[in-house]
């Protein structure tokens, strides 16, 4: 993928530092994503990537450091604006919500009410419009509970769309998916930052990564420790340097750049 033009970042993390009980989180983090960017944050388990992606939304608040969001510090946004120009997507596991499909991704509006307005017209269009975008208005009056573990994480990147903001940070968002489900997942993800979102995702999924990505940002204990393109991470050397064991490498059919595939069993196959 081509990287976009340099202007002010989107987002910009320098230096930044969290702990949560006195125990590091997060040390010293410096990177930066362009508007329209489609940046991948890997890294092991418990490297602290969805920590991160919690303290740029100001889920996590604190730190040490500097986050700026298109130009502005985090700590100068109150929440509400700051939702109107970042969405927070989740796994698709865990507690689902007993509303229908149409009634959460309203929802995706509330950085534009208050106690004293009402849903509007404008409110209604953005929510109709994000439901058709990620393809989810053929099941708008079902409840969350009845869709599958795709349909579900599709419904929470419409609200994130009705919401309006001009970055989307996603946890994993392919996670426990079946391939169908991965692929729609992946071309929504494509489309929505062909269009001028900037894009952060979180995945544990290396290949993809380097496929969709624009840059990709890899994490170790908090640290990073690789920023670069996905031909440069797509390296023996780097991916030893960031997962501590020898991974195999082709070129991918379609795009010549390298891909992770599995090693052969140590005794053969039985």
């Amino acid at each position: 993928m081509t990287r976009p033009p340099e202007s002010t970042p989107a987002i910009d993390v320098r230096g930044f530092s969290f702990a949560i009980e006195k125990k590091a989180i997060l040390r010293d983090v410096t990177f930066s994503v362009m508007p329209g960017e489609y940046l991948s944050i890997v890294g092991p388990n418990g490297a602290g990537k969805t920590t991160l992606l919690r303290c740029i939304d100001r889920i996590y608040a604190g730190g040490t450091g500097q986050i700026a969001v298109f130009g502005r510090p985090l700590a100068d946004y109150r929440q509400k604006d700051l939702a109107r120009r970042v969405s927070y997507v989740p796994q698709a596991g865990g507690r689902v919500s007993p509303f229908t499909v149409g009634q959460f991704v309203l929802m995706g509006r509330y950085p534009y009410l208050s106690p004293f307005t009402s849903i509007g017209a404008e409110d209604r269009r953005a929510a109709r419009e994000a439901l058709r975008v990620t393809g989810t208005d053929e099941f708008a009056d079902r409840t969350l509970d009845t869709l599958s573990g795709g349909e579900r994480q599709k419904v929470y990147i419409a609200a994130a769309l009705a919401q309006g903001a001009d970055a989307l940070l996603l946890d994993e968002p392919t996670t426990f998916l079946d391939y169908r489900h991965q692929v729609e997942i992946r071309d929504l993800l494509a489309r929505v930052s062909a269009a001028g979102t900037t894009i952060v995702a979180v995945t544990h999924d290396v290949n993809r990564a380097a496929l969709d990505s624009h840059r990709i940002v890899a994490i170790c204990q908090g640290t990073v420790v690789f920023c670069g393109t996905p031909r440069e991470l797509m390296t023996a050397d780097v991916l030893r340097r960031i997962y501590a064991t020898e991974l195999l490498l082709v070129d991918h059919p379609g795009t010549g750049l390298p891909v992770i595939v599995p090693g052969a069993p140590a005794e053969g196959p039985p």
